[in-house]
């Protein structure tokens, strides 16, 4: 159970989105000997996930251009300078190096120096959500005034791997565990959070939150490196996501009660929710079981597909710009992660 927080704003979001638009129609034209030898039709993968196109970077692009790009626009018109910054978090899935932590290139971007706490942070999906909380808790605490949470996430490699893949053969069990990779999408994101003391509004109060975890299902979606050919290794992503959906959905159940206990919430009194954007099945799935009406929830994955840790943020950046996210609504983040890990935020707008 976490601190309800009495001093911390959601001051600013920023974005940026991979500019190379990659429909489903276009990927499923490149697996049309596949879906030959598999007997599937063509159309399948939009009606399985609901996503009619996502994003991918150029080619070698950079992951902190895209987080440094997103953390620009976040801090620009906020009266946070990055002499302001006690901490930079960068809490993508995917990162530049083992080591130094992205964030080094980040946070040096900015011009951020001194004594700032400058790390990577890493939790599956959760991971923008879980910095949130790592930065909300100093800011409490009276350690730092102001800290950035920034992730950018690339598709487009572990896509091409699962294609080749694809085409050079398997079963529709093999297809079945790459099919949520074909959902990925890439995008940066960057949250500032501040304890309110600085020019203009405030921002949007971070109330608190609830986590809750199922380890015992870590196996069900993996991304990592194995051996390959030669002694190289080389990326892969495996995902069952009919148990992810069954057991995700029964994670979220148990931590959607947990969380309105702890905010003193109804549900009829969320006004909004922005869910981690898997799919359509996921959407409808969690929002059933939780009993929100499909009106209050808000989703970007038809034409930015799941973008990992930066999906739910963008969103509720998309949404705010939108006039969709209302001064004083009662707005929950609902994240939910590989692993599997669940993380409800609660914010006032």
């Amino acid at each position: 159970m976490m601190p309800r927080y009495q001093r911390v704003h959601l001051t600013a979001l920023g974005y940026e989105l991979g500019p190379v638009v990659v429909t489903s129609a276009e990927i499923e034209e490149r697996l049309a000997p596949a879906y030959t030898r598999l007997n599937l039709q063509a159309g399948q993968l939009e009606a399985w996930t609901g996503i009619a196109e996502r994003r991918w970077w150029q080619p070698g692009f950079q992951l902190s251009a895209g987080a440094l790009a997103a953390a620009r626009k976040a801090l620009r018109g906020s009266g946070v300078s990055a002499a302001d910054l006690g901490a930079v978090i960068y809490a993508g899935v995917c990162r530049e190096n083992f080591e130094p932590a992205t964030a080094c290139a980040v946070a040096d971007g900015l011009g951020v120096r001194g004594g700032a706490f400058v790390l990577d942070l890493s939790n599956a999906c959760l991971g923008v959500l879980n910095g949130m909380i790592e930065v909300a808790n100093r800011i409490e605490l009276g350690q730092i005034r102001a800290g950035l949470v920034v992730s950018c996430e690339t598709a487009r490699e572990i896509n091409e791997i699962a294609l080749a893949r694809t085409l050079a053969g398997g079963g529709m069990a093999e297809f079945s565990q790459a099919l949520a990779t074909f959902t990925g999408g890439s995008g940066a994101v960057a949250v500032l959070l501040t304890d309110g003391s600085f020019g203009g509004a405030g921002g949007h109060r971070l109330l608190g939150g609830v986590s809750e975890v199922a380890p015992e299902h870590h196996r069900l979606c993996r991304w990592g490196i194995t051996p390959g050919q030669d002694g190289w290794h080389e990326q892969f992503m495996q995902t069952d996501s009919v148990a992810v959906l069954k057991h995700g959905v029964a994670l979220g159940q148990r931590t959607w009660s947990l969380f309105l206990e702890h905010l003193g919430w109804s549900a009829g009194a969320v006004d909004r929710v922005i869910c981690h954007q898997v799919g359509s099945g996921h959407q409808e799935a969690i929002l059933k079981s939780l009993a929100v009406p499909k009106e209050k929830d808000y989703t970007t994955y038809r034409f930015l597909g799941n973008m990992g840790t930066a999906a739910l943020p963008v969103t509720a950046a998309i949404a705010a710009e939108r006039g969709v996210l209302k001064p004083g609504q009662r707005v929950a983040f609902l994240g939910i992660g590989s692993g599997l890990t669940c993380l409800m935020l609660g914010l006032e707008w």
